[in-house]
């Protein structure tokens, strides 16, 4: 049976505490627990105050098989920070928005150069998705077409060519990874464009890829919506893929959920980033095989320094 954690992002202090609420002990430095497995759906990096700490914990584990740990958002943009190309560039970019995002990590890893070498090097193993057959995790977005592309092409893991490809936007594999590792967008009407977390201005919002646009209201349909879209039905048709109600159960993190406790956003669909690095939770689901997922599953810890 697995326990699904949400984004850590460098939080050390809150990933103990609820490992401990979990049941898992230290045994030889590594947290482990005599009949589970822990599945860390992304984003270990930048932002926190323990960023080497939570590092060592979420590679300790997987390395002895007490975990599977997914690829995020921030460690694949951390590859691509790191990634030179032949004309002395970055496959990204080195400027003052993407500086800030990544800060945190490099400054706690300024007198340890080598050591994170080593980390993005094991980023490179981190899986794409799992997919049980009765479970799945993903760090942003399920979509079976694109799941099913990577399925045939026999890749689970990031490689430095698929790292290139994905950031070409005429190559498939652009859409495909950033679609899972980001999230899938809407454009909204530009007279409401918002400011993001980090105070960047947005005209697109990310979608909830479970949810049918018909007859649905822009705040049933996206994160973060603008107060003035909330109660505004959504108006023509969009082409969404939305995940089946009888698919298995999904769960992944990404979206800086705001509630103060987790819910499930739909029977067989879990968010599991509850904005540890915001001052929120820090969230685990203990799936036990179920189908239908339950409330009651959820065990979570606070935000503490």
């Amino acid at each position: 049976m697995y326990d699904l954690i949400g984004d850590i992002h460098g939080h050390a202090a809150a990933l103990e505490a609820l490992l401990s609420k979990l049941h898992y002990s230290q045994v030889d430095g590594v947290w482990r627990h005599p009949s589970r497995k822990v599945v860390f759906v992304g984003d270990y990096i930048d932002r926190g105050p323990e960023i080497r700490k939570a590092l060592q914990i979420v590679k300790g584990m997987s390395d002895s098989g007490n975990a599977i740990a997914l690829m995020g958002n921030h460690e694949y943009n951390a590859l691509a920070y790191a990634f030179e190309t032949s004309d002395g560039k970055f496959l990204r970019s080195h400027n003052t928005k993407h500086n800030i995002q990544h800060q945190a990590t490099l400054d706690q890893f300024s007198e340890y150069e080598n050591e994170w070498e080593e980390y993005l090097e094991w980023f490179y193993s981190l899986r794409l998705f799992l997919d049980t057959g009765e479970l799945r995790a993903i760090h942003a977005c399920w979509d079976d077409a694109h799941i099913e592309k990577l399925k045939r092409d026999g890749i689970e893991k990031m490689t430095a060519d698929l790292l290139v490809k994905s950031h070409d936007r005429y190559n498939s594999e652009y859409r495909v990874i950033n679609d899972l590792l980001k999230g899938k967008e809407f454009n909204i009407p530009e007279q409401y464009a918002w400011h993001d977390k980090d105070g960047n201005l947005r005209s697109q919002n990310r979608i909830k890829w479970w949810k049918d646009p018909a007859n649905a209201s822009y705040q049933e349909f996206l994160f973060d919506c603008p107060d003035e879209l909330k109660e505004r039905m959504i108006e023509g048709h969009i082409d969404a893929l939305i995940y089946p109600a009888d698919a298995p159960p999904v769960f992944f993190g990404h979206y800086w959920l705001k509630d103060n406790y987790p819910v499930i956003q739909a029977d067989n669909v879990v968010c599991l980033d509850y904005s540890i690095a915001k001052g929120g939770n820090l969230v685990a689901y203990r799936w036990d095989g179920e189908s239908t997922l339950d409330g009651s599953h959820f065990v979570s810890v606070a935000y503490f320094e």
